[in-house]
């Protein structure tokens, strides 16, 4: 183990033992699901805090949060909740599954295969997900 990994492991230490401390109920909390605790933001929201409110002439939300799918799969999607939760937000904004896959191939120019083969698994993960929640 070099010293970064020690100095992670360190860091995940710590923070379990506040997050116990804050409360004992976080002592089996996972990382993996917690996206799914945040609330998907309606879109006339989105459009007030990233849309075209403060900007008329600027990006609406779906351009916006296209353009940040865009930036996490180049940096090959390695923020797994915060990437599905942005492509929660992409949908409740109006963008396609079509658009958002449209949007992580043309990413795989920039940040490879591999970062686009698992941007493209985490969406299809969420549009699994909400195709579930319809029925």
């Amino acid at each position: 183990m070099n010293d970064l990994s020690k100095l992670f492991e360190q860091m995940m230490e710590q923070s379990h033992a506040m997050a116990k401390a804050f409360n004992p109920a976080l002592e089996s909390f996972q990382v993996s699901g917690f996206d799914k605790l945040i609330p998907t933001m309606p879109k006339d929201f989105m459009e007030m805090i990233w849309g075209n409110s403060f900007n008329k002439d600027g990006l609406d939300a779906k351009t916006r949060l296209l353009v940040v799918l865009g930036g996490l799969t180049v940096l090959g999607a390695q923020a797994e909740p915060q990437f599905k939760l942005t492509v929660r937000h992409a949908i409740e904004a109006g963008a396609t599954p079509k658009e958002i896959a449209e949007v992580i191939y043309q990413m795989s120019m920039l940040g490879g295969v591999p970062a686009m083969a698992k941007a493209l698994q985490l969406a299809q993960e969420v549009f699994n997900e909400l195709e579930g929640d319809e029925e």
